[in-house]
């Protein structure tokens, strides 16, 4: 076996996609962290100055409104911490969970004794199950890496409209570059014209309770009401291993196993789909993280690394009676040609195309910079 190449620094190898090493062979997405940590001052005086003043901001935009900012809730590590904060920070949210129907009975109760605690209203948006499995079976047929990408993108339009319901302009979310990594680009890809083509292709079901984000809706969020979504880790310093035990201390908050696990189909896509159809661990995005940050060896995370992915006993054959999948088609469609969002119709070409709006737009914190490189980068291979 050839000798393959792994960053100096993380534990990306030269089989990451889109991957380059410099000189001392660091990859660029190690520079790319690096880059990040500068712009948004992560952890450090500047970061926490930024942030100080968007709180300012949302307070005062928020004044005399029964909520200044709405916040998404999943039962994790990250979106629970939040909550935690938000109450520190003096902020008044409306939280919103965006209910797949696969959720955890631990993550369901971790969001309970979040929200009661602190007294913090929940709106849950619970999607029509048969339609819902129905697009997840579509992306299972399309033998596609995205099989759950449904859920992140209703959850993102569930809270858009959350936001303009009750008329804030703000949407707090979870998400650390620092503990959560950086995903390779070209790795996954969705959007809600990939969704609703795999869906007519494959699915059973048409939408339409399905809270689907068509490009010109999110227009209307980022460019008409301009909505913000604003990541406070970004900003500032945060360690997710002790931000777990002030959850379990003072909430009785329960931890669920692992990144993403709080959920039973991330955890199958996590620990079974990606890795065996896709020869994808996606570990190495959090054990990367880990080790950039040196809250582990290089070395220790590639050890954990090289053992195998632990799941959870019945997970397949619950995805399997759950999607009506017989034991053949499933085996069928696990080795059938892998395929990508390239070869479905999007709206990449489109964001590609505008990427110098999305530039405006990212420094108008109107979306995310992980959006901004992610979508509009033409350089994935």
């Amino acid at each position: 076996m050839k000798n393959i190449q792994i960053c100096t620094k993380c534990i990306y190898d030269e089989t990451t996609p889109s991957i380059e090493f410099n000189e001392s062979g660091i990859c660029n997405y190690c520079l790319m962290i690096d880059q990040l940590s500068d712009e948004y001052g992560t952890g450090r005086k500047k970061g926490k100055k930024i942030f100080e003043s968007i709180i300012t901001k949302i307070k005062s935009d928020g004044r005399n409104k029964e909520y200044d900012c709405v916040i998404g809730v999943s039962g994790g590590t990250d979106s629970s911490y939040m909550l935690h904060m938000i109450k520190e920070w003096g902020l008044r949210p409306l939280a919103v969970h965006y209910d797949n129907t696969w959720n955890t009975s631990i993550a369901t109760q971790n969001i309970k004794v979040m929200l009661d605690r602190l007294g913090i209203d929940l709106y849950t948006h619970v999607v029509d199950n048969s339609e819902a499995d129905s697009i997840f079976k579509a992306f299972f047929y399309a033998s596609v890496p995205e099989l759950d990408a449904a859920t992140d993108l209703a959850l993102a339009e569930v809270l858009y409209r959350a936001a303009n319901h009750v008329g804030v302009k703000y949407i707090i979310e979870g998400h650390s570059f620092k503990t959560e990594g950086v995903a390779a680009l070209g790795d996954v890809y969705f959007d809600g014209k990939y969704i609703s083509s795999i869906n007519k292709k494959f699915g059973t079901k048409k939408i339409k309770t399905y809270p689907l984000m068509t490009f010109m809706r999110f227009m209307k969020w980022v460019l008409v009401k301009r909505i913000k979504k604003i990541r406070p880790l970004w900003y500032l310093d945060y360690s997710k291993e002790s931000a777990r035990k002030i959850l379990e201390q003072e909430y009785g908050w329960k931890y669920y196993g692992g990144h993403h696990l709080e959920n039973r189909l991330t955890a199958f896509v996590h620990t079974n789909y990606l890795p065996q159809k896709f020869g994808r661990d996606l570990r190495d995005l959090t054990l990367s993280a880990k080790a950039r940050s040196g809250i582990i060896s290089r070395e220790a995370a590639l050890k954990e690394y090289r053992q195998s992915i632990s799941y959870e006993p019945g997970l397949v054959d619950y995805f399997k009676k759950r999607l009506e999948i017989t034991d053949n088609e499933y085996k069928r469609v696990m080795s059938m040609k892998t395929k990508t969002f390239r070869d479905y119709p999007s709206y990449k070409k489109l964001f590609e195309t505008l990427r110098p709006l999305f530039y405006l737009l990212y420094k108008s914190n109107l979306v995310p910079k992980s959006f901004y490189i992610k979508y509009t980068s033409k350089n994935e291979i």
